[in-house]
């Protein structure tokens, strides 16, 4: 399973010209699940995500979490985080996990997201989405369990 974190000022979701998720501070995150991920992966990510500490302090250091500045979720399924480039120039996606497997987990993923407080926006799974955010910083991190 991996994370692309990105700290954002505001983010939101369109599919087919409407907006699903919308969010202000907090983070937009794009989920790559892969085949043969497990629930003790998602919680060991939930964890890291929530108490994720990259928000800035009274003194401008990166030493605060999503609760502490009252930061929002924008969690988006993206199976193209699993893309191989190794051979050839057209990715090859057999890494990803097909929807029966990943679904579920993605959903599991969110769950727990709100199960530690946090308010959660998504995205649609496997549909086409137009994702616009304004970056924060800009502040990026990739997480990989």
């Amino acid at each position: 399973m991996k994370l692309v974190i990105q700290r954002v000022a505001h983010a939101s979701v369109e599919v087919e010209k409407e907006i699903v998720g919308k969010i202000d501070k907090g983070f937009l995150v794009l989920i790559g699940i892969k085949q043969g991920d497990t629930k003790e992966q998602a919680d060991y990510l939930v964890r890291k995500l929530c108490n994720l500490r990259v928000f800035t302090d009274e003194n401008d250091k990166m030493n605060l979490a999503l609760k502490d500045v009252k930061g929002e979720l924008l969690i988006v399924s993206q199976f193209t985080l699993y893309g191989n480039c190794n051979d050839g120039n057209r990715p090859s996606f057999i890494e990803a996990a097909r929807p029966e497997e990943a679904i579920p987990l993605y959903e599991y993923f969110c769950k727990q997201c709100e199960n530690n407080g946090i308010e959660v926006q998504k995205g649609i799974f496997g549909a086409d989405m137009k994702v616009e955010l304004l970056n924060d910083g800009p502040v990026t991190i990739i997480i990989e369990k």
